[in-house]
């Protein structure tokens, strides 16, 4: 069985994790979302919130799952017997961050690949932190994440529909 791991901090998820979460399971046989711990002294959202959120976008994959962790990534990913480590780019300031984590997680765990995805075009200038400060200043998101967190968002940053 071919397992993948995406891991992220998820806070929140977003139409464009959502895309390449869908966009796993084609080339995968299990993709297991893992909500890395110990990002909660700026999120929006707790741990277990994000772990939640998450879930229920991705209640109807079958072959997704959803689990927090708070172990190096390398770790978490051996120890579910995972073959790939997957993440998405927008862009080229994103891939050379990623290329660092890459060689050090094939220093770590030589038997696991680091994947990426490119992110569709329409999902370019998503992502979780500009989600958050956009809604922090009342703009409507309800076209960029699931509808649950969009809820979620509104409620949190106390915006009345």
């Amino acid at each position: 069985m071919r397992i993948a791991i995406f891991p992220g901090g998820f806070d929140p998820v977003t139409n464009g994790h959502l895309d390449l979460v869908q966009r796993m399971t084609h080339v995968f046989d299990r993709v297991i979302v893992a909500v890395v711990k110990g990002r909660e002294k700026n999120s929006l959202f707790t741990w277990d919130e994000r772990i939640e959120l998450f879930k229920k976008a991705v209640e109807d994959m079958p072959n997704v799952e959803v689990e927090g962790f708070d172990e190096m990534t390398v770790e978490f990913a051996k120890r579910k017997g995972a073959i790939a480590i997957v993440r998405g780019i927008r862009a080229v300031s994103d891939f050379e961050a990623e290329f660092d984590m890459a060689l050090m997680n094939r220093k770590m765990a030589p038997h696991l690949e680091s994947v990426y995805l490119m992110a569709n075009q329409e999902f370019l200038y998503i992502s979780a932190s500009r989600i958050r400060e956009v809604s922090r200043l009342g703009y409507d998101v309800a076209d960029l994440v699931p509808a649950h967190v969009r809820t979620a968002l509104r409620e949190r940053l106390g915006h009345s529909d």
